[in-house]
This record gives C-alpha cells, structure tokens and sequence, in this order.
C-alpha cells in the first residue's frame, strides 16, 4: 500500500518548522491534514487504514500563519504542491524546504 508523507525544513534559521499547518486533496476533496511537529512532520496526515489511489494530489502549506506566529514576514501565504502518484505500491514523501521569500520541493523518499 502507497502511503504519502511530508515535513517541512525553514532554511533560514536551519530548523525544522514546527507548527505549520498542512491539508491534503485528492480530486478536489480534503483526504487529510495536520500540523508540523517539533520535527516538521505531520506524523498523521492519512489515517492508518487509508486506501490512496492513482492520481493527482494536492499539498497545501499554510506558511503565511508559520511566520506571522513568529512575527516574521514572508511572501509566501500558501504553498501548494500538486503531484501525481503513479504506483499505489511506492512511498510518496514531498519535503518542502521552505524560506520567507522562497522555497523548493522534491520527492524523496
């Protein structure tokens, strides 16, 4: 069974960043969410028992809240992700290495 995960890195204090808050979608319906841990993690964005399917997915990072909460400014209010699962048998991982004025993704694994 195909699971996805992701966290979240702030490249410019080079720490984890806990507290932001993560939704997953699938055709356009809300499948899971979460919020970073002191890791980065979201450690339950799917449900155990979750089925995922082949298909387009969404990743939305509410990342405007992230820095406002520390009293930060940031260009960025979400960051969303969109990507293709093509095997329901592989691992999807989407890490996003985020900044106040920029920010990269990758798959990992």
């Amino acid at each position: 069974m195909s699971t996805i995960t992701t966290h979240v890195l702030d490249t410019s204090v080079g720490r984890p960043a806990q507290g932001v808050r993560v939704e997953l979608e699938y055709g356009g319906a809300l499948i899971g969410s979460g919020v970073t841990d002191d890791e980065g993690r979201v450690r339950d964005l799917l449900p155990a028992d979750a089925q995922i399917s082949e298909g387009a997915y969404r990743l939305t990072f509410f990342v405007g809240e992230y820095f406002s909460k520390a009293s930060r400014s940031s260009f960025y209010n979400e960051i969303v992700i969109n990507f293709r699962i093509t095997s329901v048998s592989e691992h999807y991982h989407v890490p996003l290495l985020l900044s106040p004025f920029g920010y990269s993704t990758y798959r990992g694994s």
